[in-house]
């Protein structure tokens, strides 16, 4: 803790409260979202295809809209994307708390992905403006507060839930309420410093997407780093199954220690790792080691015996994603500010969450497919396999892309940012 005050206490006062905001913006998001399904499907007696499209609309709403609140906050600022997001997600919630039909439950729940679509891309952006040339230290230690909200989220929302889930709605939507209003008192406005060279109004728009897709570096690490975002949804998907499978009723126990695990790792190991990381790997490096961690996490999975095993490999899988995730995460924002050409960052980082977003959307199609082929066939050992492939091959295509542009182009300075 001593190391993470003095660290803090190091950077721009924006930056430090964007970090204190991403606690407050998980918190209030994990306070609420664990205990959804079971809400819509016991609560209010929904079909199970109805709690499936609630759910899935929320998600498909904020990773498909990655790209536009990038775009909006490259265009119109960071601090007015950032104050919008945590405004219509307070909104959301609260309609969650009283919606009881489904055609409202869906409003709701698209406005909800909508938000986080808003400010994640501009948080990113103002953070990655804010850090100068210390980005890698700056997103380690905004990664320790992203875990933290994970963490604590889903214990508020528990105790909370004992009383009434409207009162976690109205919780969750009260931390949004009060993050909008201290940042429109607190945070200084900044967007990025103008380019005349940039075309106004849709054309530029479209002239800023073109760029983009031919970003031919960019484009082959977001290829070669899908993966990392598909193994680490698992603790979502394939974790879960196996839970179910080991425990039955008592998978959702076993999962939340894991999922606290897993959050523990990263709020206690972040900063250790990074600082291990830069004093001996290069950011290539550094990321390449973090996805064959996370392909590892898998291999315990295939080790045979019963319930007592199978738990402390479910837990290990958790601890090593997490783990493996924590090492390159900082290099990996990093990497990404760099491919931008400091120009339409926030744009980028969208880009980015976006096209990461439909990987794990298709690549869970195949996971599902491989679980049910498995068991069908009797090769459980087959998605797990599978799974730890997947983490070679994108450290294999990280390690490959280290002698090409993607890590030989030179660092570009970092333009002012124009705050206001």
């Amino acid at each position: 803790m001593r190391r993470m005050r003095a660290r803090m206490r190091s950077f721009d006062p924006a930056v430090r409260l964007l970090m204190v905001n991403q606690f407050g913006i998980n918190l209030g998001f994990y306070m609420l979202m664990p205990y959804l399904a079971d809400h819509l499907g016991h609560g209010l007696g929904l079909a199970a295809w109805a709690v499936g499209l609630v759910l899935g609309v929320r998600n498909l709403s904020q990773q498909g809209m990655f790209w536009l609140g990038g775009t909006l906050a490259d265009r119109i600022g960071y601090k007015p994307m950032i104050l919008a997001g945590c405004a219509l997600r307070a909104a959301a919630f609260t309609l969650l708390a009283v919606a009881d039909t489904l055609p409202a439950l869906v409003v709701a729940s698209a406005a909800t992905g909508f938000a986080g679509a808003l400010f994640n891309p501009a948080v990113r952006a103002y953070v990655a403006a804010g850090a100068g040339g210390r980005r890698v230290e700056v997103f380690a230690c905004f990664n320790v507060f992203y875990q933290a909200g994970i963490l604590l989220g889903p214990l508020a929302g528990l105790a909370l839930l004992l009383l009434d889930f409207r009162l976690v709605c109205a919780a969750a939507a009260g931390v949004f309420g009060v993050l909008a209003v201290v940042q429109a008192r607190a945070l200084p406005a900044r967007r990025p410093e103008p380019d005349p060279r940039r075309a106004a109004g849709l054309r530029g728009v479209a002239a800023d997407w073109r760029a983009i897709a031919g970003n031919r570096p960019f484009v082959l690490f977001s290829a070669a780093m899908a993966g990392s975002y598909l193994l680490a949804f698992q603790t979502y998907l394939a974790l879960p199954l196996r839970a179910r499978t080991l425990f039955g009723d008592g998978a959702g126990t076993a999962m939340g220690v894991a999922f606290a695990v897993s959050a523990l790792v990263a709020v206690v190991g972040q900063l250790r790792l990074t600082d291990w990381a830069r004093e001996r790997l290069d950011a290539p490096r550094a990321i390449a080691i973090g996805l064959a961690v996370m392909g590892a996490a898998f291999l315990p999975m295939l080790l045979p015996g019963g319930r007592r095993v199978g738990a402390v490999a479910l837990v290990g899988c958790a601890a090593l994603l997490a783990g493996g995730s924590a090492l390159l995460y900082p290099f990996e924002m990093d990497t990404l500010a760099r491919l931008s050409g400091e120009r339409l960052v926030a744009t980028y980082y969208g880009a980015y969450s976006t096209a990461s977003g439909i990987a794990v959307a298709a690549g869970n199609l195949g996971v599902g497919a491989l679980f049910d082929l498995a068991s069908r066939f009797g090769v459980p050992w087959a998605p797990w396999t599978v799974l730890a492939a997947v983490g070679v091959a994108c450290a294999a295509a990280l390690t490959a892309l280290r002698r090409g542009p993607c890590f030989t182009r030179p660092a570009v300075p970092v333009p002012a940012a124009v705050s206001g």
